[in-house]
């Protein structure tokens, strides 16, 4: 009769074990397809934004990008999103016209850039961490 026990319960924790492991095995593996969906998400962004900007100014992406940042001709939300991109190429050539635009004051989305924004932008630009750095841009 013990034996009968300890089978079942063996059994039984076999199965766990196993639901276990392929719980994890799934989760990483949609995690993993998330982060990739993600990072190309990210790298189609900046190709959009950097289109519009080369269109209109001279020069590289990073320099139009630099354009588009400082000329009023464009929408603050626009302006935001070329800054979001330069932090993303993480170029340190964008650092002058980012620094220049960051006070460090409150967010005023009215009227000035999104000094969050810009600050996530000097950091990545000065070497932070960025988990899509390996995509090419």
């Amino acid at each position: 009769m013990d034996k009968q026990i300890e089978s079942k319960f063996s059994s039984r924790l076999g199965v766990i074990k196993k639901v276990l492991v392929y719980g994890i095995l799934i989760c990483f593996t949609f995690l993993l397809i998330f982060y990739i969906w993600a990072c190309f998400s990210i790298r189609s962004g900046i190709k959009r934004i950097s289109a519009e900007a080369i269109q209109q100014y001279p020069g590289d992406r990073v320099e139009a990008l630099i354009s588009y940042v400082k000329s009023e001709d464009h929408s603050l939300r626009k302006r935001n999103l070329a800054v979001w991109a330069l932090g993303q190429i993480g170029d340190k050539c964008a650092l002058p016209v980012l620094n220049q635009f960051y006070t460090g004051g409150p967010c005023d989305h009215g009227h000035y850039l999104c000094q969050g924004e810009l600050q996530k932008a000097i950091k990545l630009c000065e070497g932070s961490f960025n988990a899509t750095a390996w995509l090419p841009r």
